[in-house]
């Protein structure tokens, strides 16, 4: 399928949201990234959900590790191939291993994961399965975790849930490695 809506070129995003795309596709070894030549259309909304996103991943209270997780378990429960792609490849940066990351997709109850690891994908399956915790999983997360990052958490899950189905409606592809 075709894209809806083109990634932007320099005149259509502007330099700074250009310059930053090409900057990332370097650091991550692809194209630059479809998602802010794409997003970075809109340039007012774009700056906006570039400094949000910013705050949970990379600069969240959770370790990256668990960011990574949390995010690939999202792009498995959406069949977002885009996040799926690029989350491999940052998740390995952050410690993932291959196995691992191919083990996101049996989801919580598979063997090798730590507590808290097992914790945060079942919040995942669960925010995605029904848009809320029971008060059995709150009562773990908030036990496991202060409240800011319970909040970061939640939020998490929620913006990664948000991203996938944008970059899906607007048939956005993933990113080809450099070459």
């Amino acid at each position: 399928m075709n894209a809806r809506i083109t990634p932007g070129s320099r005149r259509d995003v502007g330099l700074a949201t250009w310059a930053f795309a090409h900057l990332a596709g370097r650091v991550s070894g692809t194209e630059p990234p479809a998602v802010f030549l794409t997003l970075g259309r809109n340039r007012r909304l774009f700056r906006g959900w570039l400094h949000f996103a910013g705050r949970m991943m990379p600069g969240g209270r959770l370790p990256r590790r668990q960011t990574e997780l949390v995010i690939l378990r999202v792009a498995h429960l959406t069949g977002s191939e885009y996040e799926a792609t690029q989350h491999r490849g940052l998740g390995r940066r952050a410690g993932l291993s291959d196995a691992e990351i191919d083990r996101v997709a049996e989801g919580p109850d598979a063997d090798g994961w730590s507590g808290r690891e097992r914790l945060l994908l079942r919040v995942a399956d669960e925010l995605h399965a029904t848009h809320d915790l029971s008060d059995a999983t709150w009562a773990e997360l908030s036990a496991e975790l202060d409240e800011p990052t319970c909040i970061e958490v939640l939020m998490l899950v929620g913006h990664y849930q948000m991203l996938a189905q944008t970059l899906g409606a607007l048939r956005v592809r993933p990113d080809r490695p450099r070459r």
